[in-house]
């Protein structure tokens, strides 16, 4: 945290560990990962701008960061090969064991597991559907907008092959957002202007998606709205 403010001339801080602790209420076990929430806090002398518009002292500044051990996933999964024409995005890694000839950085595509019941070209229903959660703190009448686009996918999947292979649902109200096996379309507020965030927690060996997540930005509706507005 420390470099990336330095990096980004945010200014110098150090860690304060007198004021540095861990979060009881932010310790969770569920059933494939565990987290662990912690405070840090840092001092520093002059704040950058970004920190100065985000904390009442500058010279102070609390982070919260959030330590998960996972689950890896079964060996099941059948890795992709990445292409750099395929539009899809990668993990890489470089193996020391590969053959001269050979590649020394391998990549593989970011995919979820996704399986026929019935193998092969032909459409088939699928073993799992890849299943999205919407947060049910985005206000009505968006959350219903939400659900609606977001299900045009499963439309997509079956003409490829992939019946029923896409869902989208609210997320459970006995559901936590930080279960892995949950994947989460997030409602947040923040103080940039509200594109949206999508990112995934792989399996490095693979690259297959165990968790997806995507943050929408409440902002985001003003945005677009004002885009149309100046459009027309």
């Amino acid at each position: 945290v420390a470099s990336v403010l330095q990096q980004t001339e945010q200014g110098n801080y150090r860690l304060d560990l007198s004021r540095s602790v861990i979060l009881p209420k932010g310790i969770k076990s569920f059933e494939k990962n565990a987290d662990v929430d912690v405070q840090l806090t840092f001092k520093g002398d002059v704040a950058g701008t970004q920190v100065a518009q985000v904390t009442p002292d500058g010279t102070l500044m609390s982070v919260r960061m959030r330590y998960s051990f996972v689950e890896l996933p079964d060996t099941d999964y059948q890795p992709r090969a990445y292409h750099p024409m395929s539009g899809y995005l990668s993990d890489e890694y470089q193996d020391y064991a590969t053959p001269f000839d050979q590649p020394l950085v391998q990549r593989f595509i970011l995919r979820h597991r996704l399986q026929k019941v019935h193998p092969g070209p032909a459409p088939s229903e699928v073993v799992k559907p890849i299943t999205y959660y919407l947060d049910p703190g985005v206000p009505e009448p968006i959350r219903s907008a939400l659900l609606d686009g977001a299900r045009w996918w499963e439309t997509a999947f079956t003409r490829a092959g992939f019946i029923n292979g896409f869902k989208v649902e609210l997320l459970p109200a006995d559901a936590d957002p930080q279960d892995i096996r949950y994947n989460m379309i997030q409602w947040v507020h923040r103080a940039t202007r509200g594109w949206s965030y999508g990112a995934a927690l792989t399996d490095p060996r693979t690259g297959e998606i165990i968790k997806g997540q995507v943050t929408l930005g409440s902002l985001r509706v003003r945005q677009d709205y004002l885009i149309a507005k100046g459009l027309t």
